[in-house]
């Protein structure tokens, strides 16, 4: 079963394969054949579409845009908000300042942490629903259950070509680079660009980490590799911006 819908300002994709139903609770419409149809994910796209309304800072009416303009009070947000925030300088800490959602000249922006979290909710919640083995694509950052997958990794300047590819069973690989729309990774340190390196990708347990830990290692510059790296759980595969490749010995290279 194959669904695609343009959420959060990109592609999500999803793949099911085997995805049977073993009792409990359905969410929606199984079928006769006991396999999730395009109709019955609609709980985990209405989860991203929802998360897109409430957390767009882009949106007026969003809790992110309210939040901002001093309309909501820390304590008034809601529980998912409060969550995202907290991981938000977890990060922020955690890279001395290089990840930093709240830059100053711009508004509060916590985009690079939503995209992670809420397609990992939602790859659980197609879980519950009784996919076993799917792989859900938001933009290039991957969530899968049930492998092998083998997911590509794009090389940084050639679009056609890839750098490597990855065995994934249950886990997640995310990557923050350059070449889709240039310059936009800022280090919150200096407010600048960051420009040490081409691409970097992550393999993570959950997308949510994956996809935070790429952006904030991005961030950082040539010095994030070895900082995603020491990350628990953590594989990295990185170009640098003089071409040179760096990858952990964990890697999981497919075959």
């Amino acid at each position: 079963m194959r669904r695609v819908e343009h959420i959060m300002g990109f592609p999500i994709s999803l793949l099911v394969e085997d995805g049977e139903h073993e009792g409990g609770n359905s969410g929606g419409d199984i079928g006769r054949a006991g396999t999730l149809t395009a109709e019955s994910v609609e709980p985990a796209f209405a989860w991203l579409r929802e998360v897109d309304a409430r957390f767009s800072p882009f949106r007026e009416d969003s809790e992110v845009s309210r939040l901002d303009r001093g309309e909501l009070a820390p304590e008034e947000i809601s529980p998912d908000l409060a969550e995202v925030l907290a991981l938000c300088e977890e990060y922020r800490v955690a890279t001395g300042g290089a990840f930093d959602v709240r830059l100053p000249g711009r508004g509060l922006d916590p985009c690079a942490m939503v995209k992670g979290w809420a397609v990992q909710r939602a790859a659980e919640l197609l879980t519950e629903l009784g996919a076993r083995r799917l792989c859900l694509n938001a933009g290039g950052d991957v969530a899968a259950t049930g492998g092998p997958w083998r997911v590509g990794v794009r090389h940084p300047e050639r679009a056609d070509r890839l750098c490597t590819v990855l065995a994934l069973t249950d886990g997640a690989v995310a990557t923050s680079a350059r070449y889709e729309r240039g310059d936009h990774i800022l280090d919150g340190r200096t407010g600048r660009p960051a420009t040490g390196l081409l691409s970097l990708t992550v393999v993570a347990p959950s997308l949510t980490e994956a996809d935070a830990t790429a952006t904030a290692a991005f961030a950082m510059g040539a010095e994030g590799i070895e900082w995603a790296a020491s990350r628990e759980g953590c594989e990295v595969f990185a170009v640098d911006a003089e071409q040179r490749v760096f990858r952990t010995p964990g890697l999981p290279v497919a075959a």
